[in-house]
């Protein structure tokens, strides 16, 4: 009768999942199996064709190492930006709530209203960014429309507007951190670091590791800065996948690649949360 209870209670989150993760993606793997159905021409089965030729498209090649840049560096970036913001403003300060607004604002800001104040920053010669660097010498540059500061210049708007939220998760967190805790490793001559490093972060891990999760997914989502800054330009140097599959899919109409793209999407997302889960669980300390 208990078990019984039980699955019922989990009757409706697992409706839920099956319905909108499991099938989906299910649904996506077969559909690339099969040709893009045409007016006059339905779809066919084709096996691995659509693999192959995404292993041939230098398109994807390019997204796919964008991509993996993107969420090298951003992921980092913004966990690491959060946590000093969290440690900063959960000190007793002087306007601590007006700094806890200012650091979450952009993450209360929709995507497309971020990307369009952004993209006024980086107009070149009369944008903020070039005014800034202005002061110091550096000549105008168009950093959206060169291939070497396009991709750069999107990490910059995902870590300014991802810290500020990732920040929140931290600060809940240390909330939760008894003061005795600090007291005691002071008492025991313990540095601010060696506090820091030996008590604080490992009681951190499990939002360390939540966050990461977040993160990694968000890194690997990103479609709406692309399409109103940059559409993948100049030369796809910031196509990231997801862009690339919507393109595939609702610009070129080709929905079978798009499956194959996806499939591919869901498959390194897999990998990556899994090793996340493997290597960091173990070094996860649960209160």
């Amino acid at each position: 009768m208990h078990a019984t209870h039980g699955w019922l209670l989990l009757l409706p989150a697992m409706v839920l999942l099956i319905a909108f993760t499991h099938y989906p993606a299910v649904a996506t793997f077969w559909n690339s199996l099969f040709s893009t159905p045409k007016a006059t021409r339905p779809a066919v089965f084709v096996g691995m064709d659509n693999y192959h030729a995404m292993l041939e498209d230098p398109v994807f090649w390019q997204a796919f190492w964008n991509n993996m840049a993107y969420a090298a560096i951003t992921i980092p970036a913004s966990v690491i930006i959060a946590l000093i913001m969290a440690l900063w403003v959960n000190e007793r300060l002087a306007g601590r709530g007006f700094l806890r607004l200012a650091y979450f604002t952009p993450t209360v800001l929709p995507m497309v209203a971020v990307a369009n104040i952004w993209l006024f920053f980086y107009t070149p010669q009369y944008g903020m960014v070039d005014q800034i660097v202005g002061f110091f010498g550096i000549p105008a540059s168009n950093w959206l429309g060169t291939k070497a500061t396009a991709l750069p210049a999107l990490m910059v708007v995902t870590i300014w507007k991802e810290a500020g939220f990732f920040m929140i998760f931290y600060l809940a967190a240390l909330q939760q951190v008894s003061p005795s805790l600090r007291d005691a490793a002071r008492l025991e001559g313990a540095s601010r670091w060696q506090y820091l490093r030996r008590v604080l972060l490992p009681l951190l891990m499990p939002t360390t590791l939540f966050v990461l999760v977040n993160a990694l997914i968000n890194a690997f989502r990103m479609v709406d800065h692309v399409l109103v800054m940059t559409r993948g330009g100049p030369d796809n140097a910031s196509t990231l996948l997801l862009y690339y599959i919507y393109e595939v899919g609702f610009s070129y109409w080709d929905t079978s690649y798009a499956a194959t793209l996806s499939v591919v999407l869901l498959l390194v997302l897999s990998i990556a949360a899994l090793a996340k889960f493997c290597w960091l669980d173990r070094r996860t300390h649960y209160q």
